[in-house]
């Protein structure tokens, strides 16, 4: 049973996207790819935000999804929110994004299915970046686009 999800990112400025979750089966990794546009050259935070609420901007989002209540972290990190996916980086207006994550999932009660991917202006420090926001969101800068995350046809 794969599943299948969409999100379209859209913000104020210029930076745009699609982005595609794939989950061959619940339980299994999901593999998150896509492009986004219009982003200075470098890193960008990425993350699942709780809500799927868009209504103000980005910042209807909330925080970082983290059901399990852990500080922030990088990917490969086990103490991380499920909502940290990382870094994408942009080169050329274009970042081409390739993740594969085991904590985010397309089914049952801690699916990511109707909330909110941010990309950030600034790259996330993991956690580890020793600013007051760093165990929290990564000192990860403006919220530059967002998009809810919705069940899309296989």
């Amino acid at each position: 049973m794969s599943l299948l999800a969409k999100c379209v990112l859209r913000g104020d400025g210029a930076t745009t996207g699609t982005i595609t979750f794939t989950q061959e089966n619940p339980g299994k990794p999901v593999v998150v790819t896509g492009e986004i546009t219009g982003l200075a050259d470098g890193k960008h935070g990425f993350h699942v935000h709780e809500f799927g609420d868009n209504t103000n901007g980005c910042t209807s989002a909330g925080g970082h999804y983290n059901p399990k209540s852990m500080e922030h972290g990088a990917p490969e990190d086990a103490t991380r929110h499920v909502g940290d996916l990382g870094n994408v980086e942009s080169s050329g207006d274009k970042a081409v994004v390739s993740i594969t994550d085991s904590q985010i999932t397309l089914a049952g009660p801690q699916s990511i299915i109707g909330r909110t991917v941010v990309v950030h202006a600034d790259p996330d420090d993991m956690g580890k970046g020793g600013h007051e926001l760093s165990k929290t969101t990564g000192n990860a800068g403006a919220r530059l686009a967002c998009g809810v995350i919705g069940i899309a046809k296989c």
